[in-house]
């Protein structure tokens, strides 16, 4: 059995396909396929229910509206799990970047500040628990 995405994925796409064939059918109207016209509509119809039949099994699904704005902007969704883990990785990389700044000015902080206060730096390693300068 499929799961309730597959199962509604199917169906929107025989739902897509079937409003396809409408569409040519409408344009090239002849009364002789009237039957076919009303076919393919009973079929839009049945596909219509089987989709409002899925929207419980799918209800608790939750898309994040950056992915509605990707779709708008005319990218491929399935392309967005990607980009957000890139963006992630480059933002990781800049924060990393800063820690390691900062790490080093503190260091240097230190080494400067025991040398203009070396009694007052003794204390606070002495309270820190460590005898190093940096």
């Amino acid at each position: 059995m499929s799961s309730p995405l597959e199962n509604l994925e199917g169906n929107l796409e025989l739902c897509i396909e079937n409003v396809r064939q409408l569409g040519i059918i409408v344009g090239e109207f002849q009364p002789q396929g009237q039957a076919i016209l009303n076919q393919k509509l009973a079929h839009m119809v049945t596909y219509m229910q089987e989709i409002d039949k899925c929207k419980n099994q799918v209800q608790e699904i939750q898309v994040p509206l950056e992915v509605f704005e990707y779709i708008d902007q005319g990218r491929n969704p399935q392309l967005y799990t990607k980009d957000c883990m890139e963006k992630a990785l480059n933002k990781n990389e800049v924060v990393k970047g800063k820690i390691d700044s900062y790490r080093r000015f503190k260091s240097l902080l230190l080494v400067e500040l025991s040398k203009v206060f070396p009694n007052e730096m003794a204390k606070y390693r002495a309270i820190r628990g460590d005898d190093r300068s940096s």
